[in-house]
């Protein structure tokens, strides 16, 4: 029995995912995989992503992964990366696409003329090393700073009005929602298999969680 899935949707920086997963995890089988069936036998499942929505969402249904990430998400310790964050909600910009509405929400574009508080320029994607200032406790920020760095790679971010769905937010240049945690659910913007050893806390966190808040 796998331990730890991490969906293979044929996007994004799958490898890099495990790997940091077994790092931290050298106990415990982790697989990447296509496999609905695996998904759903698995203990805990990852969600990574890099790429666009639409393609994401093609790709899911190609391969019909959609009712074992839905399935995952309702029933198991549930870890989603970057568009593993963006997926979960009801709709994107990007490409008019649909997300899963697992949770309440859309994901909106960087406006293009981005500008910090003495007027310079920023970049659109938001690429780089931010902080996630945590905004509530939660078992997967156990040990790591409040305003930890971590790296990030998007043009997109999630608005909700859900409130109580947050737990961390970035400024860049206003205040967006970096992480988002509800029951068995947590979702990340950044790539904590990039972010060193606070990332590195958070997948060993996650490895550790029994999928409570």
């Amino acid at each position: 029995m796998t331990d730890i899935a991490v969906i293979d949707y044929g996007m994004g920086n799958l490898r890099s995912v495990a790997k940091a997963l077994e790092h931290v995890a050298p106990d415990h089988s982790v697989r990447v995989t296509s496999d609905p069936a695996e998904i759903a036998a698995a203990g805990r499942v990852v969600f990574p992503g890099q790429g666009a929505m639409p393609d994401c969402v093609r790709e899911l249904d190609n391969r019909n992964l959609r009712e074992a990430v839905l399935d995952a998400a309702a029933n198991k310790p549930f870890l989603g990366i970057c568009i593993g964050l963006q997926l979960l909600f009801e709709h994107s910009e990007e490409g008019d696409a649909n997300g899963l509405a697992i949770l309440p929400g859309k994901v909106k574009r960087f406006p293009l003329a981005l500008r910090d508080a003495n007027g310079n320029k920023l970049k659109v994607p938001h690429m780089g090393w931010n902080e996630a200032c945590q905004t509530r406790a939660h078992p997967l920020w156990n040990g790591i700073a409040k305003d930890a760095r971590f790296y990030f790679v998007h043009s997109y971010y999630v608005e909700t009005e859900d409130a109580a769905l947050e737990t961390a937010s970035t400024e860049y240049p206003f205040h967006f929602t970096s992480a988002v945690g509800r029951d068995n659910i947590f979702a990340v913007q950044f790539h904590p298999e990039k972010s060193q050893q606070a990332g590195l806390a958070l997948l060993h966190n996650f490895v550790n969680w029994n999928g409570r808040s």
